[in-house]
């Protein structure tokens, strides 16, 4: 069986515009051709290509709603770009690469699925659980008591107790913890709500007064006190990266994990959310500012340097989050976002 990687890649493979290099620049080392391989997502395939991948848009017609109905694409098909006095194109050329294989047994999932714009499996988690909450809003929630043996730690495997798990959600939940308090620099600080950590999956075994549930994944310690809340379905992950049409500015105000400086594919939250504009599938671009003392200590502010692209994929109504889709040093938390 051949397997079909996708071809939301049709935005600029198919394209019969040709695309001028003023409008969209390409890398200095853009490849004359790319082969496709398994793995392979629309934002890393157009960053070999153009010095702003969120453009891709603008080659295939302005036309975002056409990507909802993709053409496929193979491992081993060929993108060529050529050169003409008109401008730049990007097309799949009728050549195919030679793929080998080696002997192995191989599991695959029937129907086709799309390439992604992005690495999934970095948002998924993420694209489903209720992050930005209300105070207090977890209190009510059914309470994981503990383990019948008195473990501190819960984790994959184990079966626990929970308290008020009501019988008529399903048998799928998720594990939360209350966290800290999300704060807008730019307002004096003022709360914009509260982020709820997800540590993991359960599944019930036996609904009763305090029914027994087996933990199937964890992605942190579970610990007694923590929260259940309903698993909800899979979204499926497909975005137009685009630029807003408006001006924004923001900040990153918090990074997933608690680390402070952050590279490509980390999760950041920005202080700015539905009721700015922005929307799922908008990029901005991340600035720094620096400053510099003059030999007479004058301190002189230096020009925003742009170090890195967004692209927010949740959004709730004062804040979002979003995937650093390319950096080229270190992004810290107060760093500034903007339209690009």
């Amino acid at each position: 069986m051949r397997v079909i990687i996708s071809a939301i890649l049709l935005m600029f493979v198919f394209s019969d515009e040709i695309v001028k290099a003023a409008e969209i620049e390409l890398h200095h080392n853009a490849p004359d051709r790319y082969v496709v391989v398994q793995g392979d997502t629309l934002w890393s395939i157009a960053s070999r290509f153009l010095k702003d991948p969120w453009r891709w848009p603008e080659i295939w017609h302005q036309n975002r709603e056409s990507m909802k109905n993709p053409h496929m694409i193979y491992p081993g098909d060929i993108i060529i770009l050529e050169k003409t006095a008109k401008g730049i194109q990007l097309k799949l050329s009728e050549e195919k690469a030679i793929i080998k294989l080696s002997p192995k047994m191989r599991i695959e999932k029937l129907g086709v699925h799309g390439i992604p714009t992005i690495p999934t499996h970095k948002i998924k988690p993420f694209l489903s659980q209720p992050l930005v909450i209300e105070r207090h809003a977890l209190d009510k929630a059914p309470l994981i008591l503990g383990s019948s043996d008195n473990r501190v730690i819960l984790s994959t495997g184990e079966i626990i107790y929970v308290q008020d798990l009501p019988h008529d959600k399903g048998s799928l939940w998720q594990v939360f913890r209350a966290s800290k308090a999300l704060m807008d620099p730019d307002d004096n600080n003022r709360i914009l709500g509260y982020e709820a950590i997800y540590l993991g999956d359960i599944e019930v075994k036996n609904f009763a007064k305090i029914s027994s549930v087996t933990v199937t994944h964890s992605v942190q310690e579970i610990l007694k006190g923590d929260r259940l809340l309903p698993s909800t379905p899979d979204k499926d992950i497909y975005y137009m990266p685009h630029a807003p049409d408006f001006a924004i500015k923001g900040r990153i105000i918090s990074v997933y994990g608690g680390i402070t400086e952050i590279g490509e594919n980390a999760i950041i939250t920005l202080n700015k959310g539905t009721h700015d504009g922005l929307k799922e599938g908008h990029v901005l671009a991340v600035y720094r500012k620096s400053e510099v003392k003059s030999p007479s200590d004058e301190i002189i502010a230096l020009p925003d340097e742009r170090i890195g692209l967004v692209l927010i994929f949740r959004v709730f109504d004062k804040v979002s989050y979003a995937l650093i889709t390319q950096s080229s040093q270190a992004i810290k938390v107060l760093d500034a976002v903007k339209t690009p």
